[in-house]
């Protein structure tokens, strides 16, 4: 059930050979639970944080959180985090405690912890310490809060939000107590910063059961987003939609392959459609220019989430670009190709079929049928090899010049010129055939 690796067995062994209890506690012990392998392994112990140094005084000891107990241990280049027995004191700001103090009781360390899942503690000696009914928990499949939710949220807004990412990521219910909490205390992710919020976001986008807590916890991505807001409910009143925009949402972000940029923009896709939504005479709803307006409105957001800019940027083409149609002609593909690059092409197929997905049954077939062909077509395009942007081209801006095409912007319009020449297979990609068109050009 359990097999500890060297470096986290050597520190707990070495603690033990001390005269110290020491356990490997929280998420590796869940993990290991549920038969997965854990990315990091924590241990405590009732070693107060000058007595671990000592232990440790000839291994690299990082003073991590030194008056919280908590030191790194490097062992074999490997990175163990060691943090004494503790109780925390008041959490004035919603997020940290003033203080803490050291105890030798490991139970009453563990029953400050957030979720019962991760309030376990194993020793190789002394056996597993669930004192709050983990196990019985992972068995439900149940993120619960260790005794009073309130209390454990109003500790730390965050937790709202992690225990929405193990929900996420193992599939997990939440406890109805533990949910209802939730609800009531949303306001407390006012007192986190936008550098956690994303960080949990994300975690919460990429599990695999992101669908259910996106359909059961709206209010909660509406506190953080609150842009989100007016898609709840909102009724499309079009042919090819079965959902309200934020169902339509939710089912997209589950189609969508599990990759954090593609998920975002799933999340952000249709934002600007209550905005943007306009009837006609027949009653049926249109939503023209969303994606130009959602995509400003995820710049926006993900600036205030302090997205990183290569996230960023690629979020906002995907919801920019992700309503339009892909070309049916290889000269079209090769513009295609120039103007994005085969990347984001290919990420802008996995955003057309998990829309379409999350679309009513209506046309179906031909919108995956038109997705099939520009497939193709792209592949067909880019085996056939072909000039996709201006540096391609075999003229260059200095030869222009030289022909006589004063510098600024003439020459941008004649190598465009060109370069449309050249895809739509008009004008040969050679040194003297573009120096001839662009004399005619000049």
């Amino acid at each position: 059930m359990f097999s500890i690796p060297d470096h986290a067995l050597t520190v707990v062994e070495r603690l033990e050979r001390y005269g110290y209890e020491a356990y490997v506690v929280g998420g590796c012990v869940r993990d290991s639970l549920l038969g997965r392998t854990p990315k990091d392994w924590d241990v405590c112990t009732d070693a107060l944080p000058e007595d671990v140094l000592r232990v440790f005084r000839r291994f690299h000891v990082i003073k991590t959180g030194l008056k919280h107990g908590t030191v790194t241990v490097m062992v074999n280049h490997e990175p163990v985090e060691v943090t004494t027995y503790r109780i925390d004191g008041a959490y004035t700001d919603n997020r940290h405690p003033d203080a803490v103090e050291f105890v030798s009781d490991i139970e009453a360390d563990l029953a400050r912890r957030d979720f019962t899942i991760n309030a376990m503690a194993y020793s190789p000696t002394r056996g597993l310490v669930d004192a709050f009914g983990g196990q019985q928990d992972l068995a439900a499949r149940q993120i619960r809060c260790v005794g009073e939710p309130d209390a454990r949220f109003n500790e730390d807004g965050l937790r709202l939000m992690r225990a929405l990412r193990f929900a996420a990521r193992y599939q997990f219910d939440i406890e109805r107590e533990t949910a209802y909490s939730i609800h009531r205390n949303r306001h407390l992710l006012e007192n986190v910063s936008a550098e956690r919020i994303f960080s949990e976001l994300k975690g919460i986008l990429v599990g695999e059961g992101v669908l259910g807590m996106l359909l059961a916890f709206p209010d909660v991505f509406t506190a953080i987003i609150p842009e989100l807001a007016p898609t709840l409910g909102f009724e499309q009143h079009n042919p090819h939609h079965l959902y309200d925009v934020w169902t339509h949402t939710a089912y997209a972000v589950q189609a969508v392959p599990q990759d954090t940029t593609l998920r975002l923009a799933m999340l952000l896709h249709d934002i600007a459609k209550p905005a943007c939504f306009s009837t006609d005479a027949s009653g049926k709803g249109h939503f023209y220019m969303h994606p130009q307006k959602g995509a400003d409105m995820a710049r926006s957001i993900l600036n205030r989430l302090r997205s990183d800019h290569a996230t960023l940027s690629a979020v906002c083409t995907l919801v920019a670009e992700h309503d339009n149609q892909f070309p049916t002609t290889i000269p079209g593909m090769r513009r295609l190709i120039g103007r994005l690059g085969e990347a984001t092409i290919r990420r802008l197929f996995d955003i057309k079929k998990a829309d379409i997905a999350a679309q009513s049954a209506h046309e179906r077939s031909q919108k995956l049928a038109a997705l099939r062909e520009a497939t193709l077509l792209l592949d067909e395009t880019l085996d056939a090899g072909s000039v996709f942007c201006l540096k391609d081209l075999q003229i260059n801006g200095r030869r222009l010049m030289e022909l006589g095409v004063p510098q600024g912007p003439e020459i941008k319009r004649i190598l465009s010129r060109l370069l449309q020449e050249v895809q739509d297979d008009s004008l040969a990609n050679s040194p003297d055939e573009l120096a001839a068109r662009a004399r005619d050009l000049i």
